[in-house]
C-alpha cells in the first residue's frame, strides 16, 4: 500500500528537525508556564497555611509573590525553551 508510517506517523521524513516555533507560540508557552508556577505557589501556600496554621504575609503578600513567582517562571520559560530546542536540535545531528 503507501510508504510506511512510524509511531508519530510522520513517515521516512522524521528525521527532520521539527519547524521552530514562532515568537507568539513561545510567548503563549511561556505564559502558561508563568501561571502553573503562581498557582503551584499558591497551592504550596495553602497547604502551609492547612497544615501549619499561619505565614508571616497576608493574602495580599501572597497574591504578591505568586504575581513575582509567575512573571520569573514565565521568564525562565520563555528563555530555556529556546536553549533546550537549540540543544535538542544539535544532537539529533
Amino acid at each position: 500500500m503507501g510508504a510506511e508510517r512510524d509511531e508519530t506517523g510522520s513517515g521516512a521524513d522524521a528525521a527532520e528537525p521539527p519547524a521552530r516555533p514562532t515568537k507568539r507560540a513561545r510567548a503563549k508557552s511561556a505564559a502558561l508556564w508563568g501561571l502553573v508556577g503562581g498557582f503551584a505557589f499558591l497551592v504550596v501556600a495553602q497547604g502551609f497555611l492547612l497544615v501549619a496554621g499561619g505565614l508571616p504575609v497576608g493574602y495580599g503578600g501572597l497574591i504578591g509573590l505568586a504575581a513575582a513567582i509567575a512573571v520569573a517562571s514565565a521568564g525562565i520559560a520563555y528563555a530555556a525553551e529556546h536553549r533546550l530546542r537549540a540543544k535538542r536540535v544539535k544532537r539529533r545531528t
